[in-house]
């Protein structure tokens, strides 16, 4: 059952063929193909035994595999609200020893210039671990990856975390500058020489 395919042709699905019929209807590495209990298609390129079939080679980082600003900066305020959140609970447990008022006005504030560096080391080691991704990054299907789609290194990771002060002066024009080049980089992105990706087409 499970080498039965949906092909799409000119924007509309067909099928369902057997894996053999597919050689005589000229399959692409991009085609789209879904397969019986998929949720969604997926590019010829990436089913194993198509690759092995049509001789196709798995593309890591298609162009439209690229993520977009706004995914990317919606995992980055879900971050730092989950950050802002674990400081909002040791504060409170803070607050547990420290009655007077003006001493837990300081406890409340004084730590949170440290949100950022708390934010630098997560997400270097987040980014660099085998889910290429934090929380954030991964609740929206996307990953960093290096320019060859692979996973990166921790001192890649930690260069292109600490990089993004770069994109964010002057007036965030390095992130911005996103929307100015091909594959969705960042200022960060190309001093690290890494990509952001997704999946599949969303």
């Amino acid at each position: 059952m499970d080498r039965i395919y949906t092909i799409v042709v000119n924007g509309k699905p067909e099928g369902p063929y057997a894996i053999e019929t597919l050689k005589t209807l000229h399959v692409k590495p991009d085609t789209f193909l879904r397969k019986p209990g998929m949720d969604d298609y997926k590019e010829a390129h990436e089913f194993p035994e198509l690759r092995e079939l049509f001789g196709f080679d798995y593309q890591h980082t298609a162009p439209q595999y690229f993520a977009a600003f706004d995914q990317r900066l919606l995992a980055m305020a879900i971050d730092y609200f989950l950050l802002g959140l674990a400081y909002v609970v040791l504060v409170l447990l803070g607050f547990l020893f420290v009655e007077e008022k003006a001493q837990r006005m300081v406890l409340a504030f004084s730590g949170l210039p440290l949100l950022p560096l708390a934010k630098l080391i997560y997400g270097s080691l987040s980014e660099a671990s085998i889910k290429q991704a934090g929380i954030g990054k991964q609740l929206l299907n996307i990953k960093v990856t290096d320019s060859k789609g692979q996973r990166i290194t921790r001192s890649q990771s930690f260069a292109r975390n600490l990089a993004k002060v770069c994109s964010a002066a002057p007036v965030f024009f390095g992130y911005l500058y996103s929307f100015l080049n091909k594959k969705q980089q960042c200022f960060h992105d190309l001093i690290a020489d890494t990509l952001v990706v997704k999946d599949r087409l969303i």
